[in-house]
């Protein structure tokens, strides 16, 4: 009776002990900067929002340009206006 009661007991189906975490949504590199960014005006004329660092770059005649990184708009780099 005790063996029975034994194989009856272990097949049961058994919930975990530790609570179940949900899964994690995959995001974009941009949702990931929620905070942190700051307003630039760029070289059109518009102002953006970019949450990577400001650098200085080569141009494409030579001189140097500064650009805001990581913008919201989705832009890799935009040109600032100095």
């Amino acid at each position: 009776m005790k063996v029975l009661t034994l194989a009856l007991l272990f097949s049961l189906p058994v919930s975990p002990l530790a609570p179940v975490k949900p899964l994690r949504q995959p995001t974009s590199q941009i949702a990931k900067h929620t905070k942190g960014g700051r307003w630039y005006f760029a070289a059109t004329g518009h102002a953006v929002y970019c949450y990577g660092p400001v650098m200085t770059v080569p141009a494409a005649n030579g001189d140097l340009q500064r650009v805001a990184t990581l913008c919201r708009d989705g832009s890799a780099v935009v040109p600032l206006k100095d």
